[in-house]
């Protein structure tokens, strides 16, 4: 009879038909109970029913091998011993000792470790948050439902939080695939908008102010890409689904915004930072990519304050709050621009060096130029337009690239200069050798970027110039004498 009995009170489909096989099983129970009595058998059938149950409890304890696969699974599950356990308080309720508190207490221990321990087993199978938050509720359920016939229940939303934790890594893994589509499919490119409609949908994704921005007339262009108003959104959808997991499991506010913002901050500085530094890192990537996530990362930087406000007003716990955890978003941000900073150091020298490929110098020769290589006209001519779309770049950052830049090209020149196989050198050859010098410093005169004091990026020249001098100085004299 037990192994058809199932507790329909989470699942009220059927509630006639479970109160139909509830009283028989009770009105049976009785019965037979009674008739021991009236032939002075109490305590065998007392003895018979306990051993009976106890077996019977370990059968419906053992959860099916695929239960972790479905919500259906579970809910058969906690529907088995919710069954069992309002049978056997009914029982204590109904008959006279044959159960007693003690027994009951026992065997409810024993199915609680069983269950935790079914519960951890399978749980940790599952690799999709709504599943998750799904059973998360069902055990609410079970757990309340069960705590209104007596039962504790503490173990199981103690158990609850470690599942909290499954979840949050559940949501991370989720969140890591919706970050790198955003990622991948981004254009790289500032915003542009033709109508007020089209302003306000951008400025209502994303806090932003730019009174300057405002002013201009359409079309107009933010100054940050798609990216941008898709990850902070992204943010808060990860925050909201954070939350859904606290609710119902009686924690205070604190205790909510404590969860909320550890995980966040995972979010942050674990998936959105690998997310990118792995586009930082592609092979791939151009000089314009890297200038956008500068310019992406700093307004994002910008917008964590607008996240802890968020944060604050769903749980109503004010960051002043002793013990709040505060969100470590900018740390991400500013991480990931120093790496796109770096690698756009790194992406311009490869470039110079791509073109320094190109010089052909005939030591050699009797020709005397009198213009600079082609070769070099065409790295400066790059250089130019590369800086040109440095101008939305914080100015430290566009100042040490042409620094970085100046400085590495100058080195390369001299190593070209004195390398072991040049032996010999004619003034011809040092003549147009001079004249590349010279289109250097005059790039460097030029400004291409704005903020340099006075001549000082001409000083990444400096040595050059001062040894190519002496090589000239010499040979003349060498020629002269000779």
């Amino acid at each position: 009879l037990w192994s058809t009995f199932q507790f329909k009170k989470l699942c009220t489909k059927n509630f006639q038909g479970f109160v139909s096989s509830f009283l028989v099983l009770i009105l049976l129970v009785s019965t037979h109970f009674l008739l021991f009595i009236l032939q002075g058998a109490r305590e065998t059938f007392e003895n018979y029913y306990r051993k009976q149950r106890r077996k019977q409890a370990r059968l419906v304890l053992q959860p099916p091998s695929n239960m972790h696969e479905t919500l259906d699974g579970y809910r058969k599950y906690f529907n088995q011993i919710v069954g069992f356990f309002v049978v056997e308080d009914h029982i204590l309720h109904t008959t006279q000792g044959l159960v007693n508190r003690a027994y009951i207490d026992e065997l409810w221990e024993m199915a609680l470790s069983k269950t935790i321990a079914a519960l951890r087993t399978h749980s940790s199978y599952c690799s999709d948050p709504n599943l998750v938050l799904d059973l998360k509720n069902l055990i609410v359920l079970f757990a309340d439902t069960l705590q209104v016939y007596g039962f504790p229940v503490n173990q199981l939303f103690d158990m609850l939080l470690e599942i909290r934790d499954q979840y949050s890594e559940t949501l991370l893994k989720k969140w890591a695939g919706i970050f790198r589509n955003i990622l991948d499919s981004d254009n790289y490119s500032p915003i542009p908008v033709t109508s007020e409609e089209m302003y306000k949908k951008v400025v209502g994704q994303f806090p932003f102010q730019d009174t300057e921005l405002e002013k201009q007339p359409f079309p107009k262009k933010f100054p940050f890409s798609e990216f941008v108003p898709k990850v902070y959104n992204q943010i808060k959808e990860f925050i909201y689904a954070c939350l859904k997991f606290s609710e119902d499991l009686h924690l205070s506010s604190t205790e909510v915004d404590d969860m909320i913002r550890k995980s966040t901050n995972l979010l942050l500085t674990r998936t959105l930072s690998n997310s990118l530094q792995n586009v930082i890192k592609r092979k791939n990537i151009g000089l314009t990519e890297l200038v956008q996530i500068i310019i992406n990362t700093t307004h994002l930087e910008k917008s964590c304050k607008y996240l802890e406000e968020f944060i604050t007003n769903i749980t109503n716990v004010l960051p002043e709050t002793v013990h709040t955890t505060k969100l470590y978003g900018t740390t991400t941000f500013k991480d990931a621009r120093h790496a796109a900073e770096e690698e756009i150091y790194t992406n311009l020298n490869q470039k110079i060096d791509q073109f320094l490929q190109l010089a052909d110098y005939d030591w050699m020769t009797g020709d005397l130029g009198n213009k600079a290589s082609d070769y070099l006209v065409d790295l400066i001519a790059f250089l130019r337009s590369t800086f040109a779309v440095f101008t939305h770049l914080p100015g430290k950052v566009a100042q040490t690239a042409c620094m970085s830049a100046c400085k590495h090209l100058a080195t390369s020149l001299m190593q070209l200069l004195l390398e072991a196989e040049v032996r010999q050198l004619t003034l011809g050859a040092l003549q147009q050798f001079n004249l590349d010098v010279r289109e250097c410093e005059q790039f460097a005169r030029s400004g291409p970027v704005p903020g340099f004091q006075e001549d000082t990026l001409q000083l990444a020249f400096i040595d050059l110039r001062q040894v190519s001098l002496c090589v000239f100085v010499f040979c003349f004299s060498f020629k002269m004498c000779d």
